[in-house]
């Protein structure tokens, strides 16, 4: 087991990336049967889905399209409960089947959000696409169609997610050491 430090933290291994891949063409091949014939317009949720919307891509085999917005509802380590709109959306939406790809799905309010946000675009559907999902800290009730992983109520880092803005960088997924 590897521990690594950023800041103040401690972190350890977790999920390595082999698994993490895994995961990922588990999720992609399943977007792959499910929008056959469909040109899905996938929403990347900035900053930490970057890494997990990039491998998804790479995996996909359907006519596809990305675009990137970026909601802010951290701080630290928790979620600050609000949900701020910093960079939007420039692709018109209407009629249009939207992927949401987001790093982790925790409290599930930025989703919600994101999701209301969208709907006044007249898409013609919304799916959830999430690396990570902890069920446990879910406050809103949330269709999340394609889930690579669920996990434990810990805070990680790796694989595009962060601890103020640190570990982004690592390939695997490392959760705190308390």
């Amino acid at each position: 087991m590897s521990i690594i430090k950023i800041k103040d933290k401690s972190f350890k291994s977790f999920i390595p990336e082999a698994v993490i891949l895994e995961k990922v063409k588990a999720v992609a091949d399943r977007l792959n049967k499910d929008f056959a014939g469909k040109n899905p317009l996938f929403l990347a949720v900035l900053n930490g889905s970057f890494i997990y919307a990039a491998d998804l891509m790479r995996m996909l085999t359907i006519p596809c399209e990305i675009s990137f917005v970026k909601l802010a509802s951290y701080q630290g380590t928790t979620s600050t409960g609000k949900v701020i709109e910093v960079i939007g959306i420039n692709e018109s939406l209407k009629g249009r089947t939207i992927v949401i790809v987001e790093d982790i799905v925790d409290t599930g309010l930025t989703m919600k959000r994101m999701i209301e946000t969208l709907g006044t675009r007249n898409p013609e559907s919304v799916h959830i696409c999430t690396l990570l999902v902890k069920p446990d800290r879910l406050q809103v009730d949330l269709n999340i169609e394609y889930a690579a992983m669920e996990i434990p109520n810990d805070f990680i880092v790796g694989y595009g997610l962060d601890y103020d803005q640190g570990g982004r960088n690592l390939r695997d997924i490392y959760t705190v050491v308390d």
